[in-house]
């Protein structure tokens, strides 16, 4: 019997994860429906297997892709189709070859009696956000309801991450600019001088003799260092990917001195988005806090998110657990409290995402604002530093021959 690795969620919203021994994926699935738990997913623990579902996981739908499927999704099955029918038609129309095969399998499942949800949740492709709420959807017999806001959750979530995207441009293109002239001058263009002064056999100045020692190094190894930068890349990428290398990263990118509070200020307006959605689709507040914790991309918003679920298991306010986490800032936690008083906690949140994103928003432009500045300043002071060196002699050996 192979070992699969189980995540799944009980009754009263739990979610689990433990290693099982079963035959297949199947059986397994069956065995613990039986048993009244949601299965989230089963992955194998064999080596092989292992190896497979990492590389499977490496793909993923866009969210334009679908966004525009549950938006066809949701007008298709108004009309009155039955849901494998209009699986089958969207499968049909999909261009994307791998999403395609996604929707052929689910719709496969769903004809074999399988719930939706869990044929969708099977893939491990799609966000856990919207797993839940279609499970939320199908305990409460409102499918149509759920699906729609998932949708204007989506297309939110993807107007504010679009306008941030478009704010960074400009300082990114700046920045791979700036990097390929300072590296085309220090290892291309300061050996030409090399070569100049060794035919003049001119005395050269101290700081003009380390600058061109620095160039000729750059230019002989250059392919070794381009080779070096890119598995340096290639490392931090797979370390970025890690559990453990997730963990530090999201700690480290926190604790910056200006970014640090735009990241975690988008992180809460996303929590805030999700907790809102979940909510109006019926779900209870505790599994509703577990689904929006595991769907946040800040591991450590996440794990507060968590260990604030489990302090409102225990009987305590959601204000009260999230402040206990020292994670939220003070002005969302009155928003929310006011929203727990009132009875108004889904537009409440919905308030702390909007003030949130505003937030970010001017940050952002702000930071950008400031950064472009300082980064034409830098690149001033670098290329005349490097201009004064390379000239310098040029100017010595004048001043000498007029003498």
């Amino acid at each position: 019997m192979a070992e699969f690795l189980v995540k799944m969620a009980d009754e009263r919203g739990r979610v689990l994860e433990q290693t099982e021994s079963a035959s297949s994926e199947s059986d397994l699935r069956d065995r613990f429906a039986k048993q009244g738990f949601y299965v989230y997913s089963v992955r194998s623990k064999g080596l092989f297997s292992d190896g497979f579902a990492v590389a499977s996981r490496r793909k993923k739908v866009k969210q334009s892709e679908f966004v525009i499927f549950n938006q066809q999704f949701f007008t298709l099955i108004h009309a009155g189709l039955p849901i494998p029918t209009a699986l089958e038609l969207l499968a049909k129309r999909q261009r994307n070859p791998y999403f395609r095969s996604v929707l052929e399998n689910v719709r496969e499942r769903v004809k074999g009696g399988e719930v939706l949800s869990a044929a969708f949740a099977a893939q491990g492709v799609f966000p856990q956000l919207y797993n839940t709420t279609l499970v939320a959807g199908e305990k409460s017999g409102n499918l149509e309801e759920v699906l729609t806001r998932f949708i204007a959750f989506q297309r939110i979530s993807m107007a504010v991450r679009k306008k941030l995207l478009v704010s960074l441009i400009y300082p990114a293109l700046l920045i791979v600019l700036v990097t390929l002239m300072l590296t085309y001058l220090i290892a291309f263009v300061v050996p030409k001088f090399a070569d100049l002064y060794r035919d003049l056999q001119a005395p050269l100045p101290t700081v003009t003799l380390y600058l061109i020692a620095f160039g000729q190094t750059v230019n002989h190894y250059f392919p070794f260092i381009v080779l070096g930068i890119a598995a340096i890349l290639l490392i931090g990428w797979k370390w970025k990917n890690s559990d453990a290398g997730a963990e530090k990263l999201d700690r480290m990118r926190l604790k910056l001195p200006v970014l640090g509070s735009i990241w975690l200020k988008y992180q809460i307006a996303m929590f805030a988005r999700m907790m809102s959605t979940l909510l109006a689709g019926g779900l209870p507040l505790v599994p509703a806090l577990e689904t929006a914790g595991a769907s946040i991309q800040s591991r450590t918003v996440a794990r507060a998110a968590l260990g604030a679920a489990e302090r409102v298991r225990e009987g305590l306010s959601l204000s009260r657990s999230l402040e206990e986490t020292k994670m939220f800032p003070e002005l969302s936690l009155e928003m929310i409290e006011v929203g727990e008083s009132t009875g108004a906690m889904r537009e409440m949140l919905n308030s702390v995402a909007e003030f949130y994103e505003e937030d970010v928003e001017s940050a952002v432009a702000a930071a950008m604002a400031l950064i472009e500045p300082m980064l034409l300043i830098f690149v001033a002071i670098v290329i005349g530093f490097v201009l004064i060196s390379l000239y310098l002699p040029i100017f010595s050996i004048g001043s000498a021959m007029q003498h």
